[in-house]
């Protein structure tokens, strides 16, 4: 399985060179980056491996052609643009870019239509084990309990709250029947009242180097229950990213998560 890596020179894209490396069956057709002084170096030079002869281009239409699979951690402007690179190019597409807008959404949407592409908020094994056990517990519980998600990222994170939160919310929200939009709550503030049954509330924490911390609480009279994952390598996130990516061969166009790459439904 021949994978490329978009933004292959930054903390994640690099993370995922060393995970192809080391995956049997995979192979690193390349990798890309708009620009900057990684252009031109070796892929494998770039993580501290031995020379590679495949060198870092800014070339994203020509990475797809040479690939299975291209796996996208970058920002959500270059994400739509790779979308629609999968799309024209038939290649799958393995999408852990958080704080899509709507605009980009459907753009993946579009290409999925076309091609195979796997889009998750979190790609850890671990995150989505606790997205289908949030799901259930807000199914199994019932309205008698208030959720709230409570998170916490590095200092430098610039979305909140963050993607795994949000997708912990829709969890959440499909186990009850409803829709987030209709009962999120991101922010309380001053005299802010009674809670409104069937509230689903996020806090958001920002500090250090935290890689990713996430909790769902069901509180109601009497109890509390909470489900926990806390990251503490972005290790994981490469290595459920290049789990999809293999997963991908042999699929029927779509859009896929994580979930159905593990066998959770």
């Amino acid at each position: 399985m021949k994978i490329g890596i978009v933004g292959c020179a930054g903390r994640m894209g690099r993370m995922l060179i060393q995970e192809v490396l080391v995956t049997s069956g995979a192979q690193l057709a390349g990798g890309t980056e708009p620009s900057g002084d990684a252009v031109g170096q070796d892929l494998g030079t770039l993580v501290g491996a031995k020379a590679l002869g495949v060198a870092v281009t800014t070339d994203a239409k020509a990475l797809f052609a040479a690939s299975d699979a291209v796996i996208d951690f970058t920002v959500p402007a270059a994400t739509k643009i790779h979308a629609a690179l999968a799309a024209a190019s038939g290649k799958a597409l393995v999408i852990g870019t958080t704080g899509l807008n709507d605009d980009v959404r459907a753009a993946i949407a579009a290409a999925a239509k076309k091609t195979v592409v796997i889009q998750s908020p979190n790609m850890s094994v671990g995150v989505n084990v606790l997205l289908a056990l949030t799901e259930k517990l807000a199914a199994t519980l019932g309205p008698d309990y208030d959720i709230d998600i409570l998170e916490m990222h590095h200092r430098h994170k610039v979305d909140a709250p963050s993607g795994t939160a949000l997708g912990l919310g829709e969890a959440a929200a499909k186990g009850r029947g409803v829709t987030l939009k209709d009962v999120a709550r991101a922010v309380r503030d001053g005299q802010v009242g009674a809670r409104p049954v069937g509230e689903i509330g996020f806090a958001t924490l920002r500090g250090g180097d935290v890689v990713g911390d996430h909790t769902v609480i069901f509180a109601a009279n009497g109890e509390r229950i909470e489900v926990t994952h806390k990251a503490s390598s972005r290790e994981i996130f490469a290595k459920g990213a290049v789990r999809a990516a293999m997963w991908a061969k042999g699929q029927v166009p779509g859009l896929y998560a994580m979930r159905d790459v593990l066998g959770l439904g």
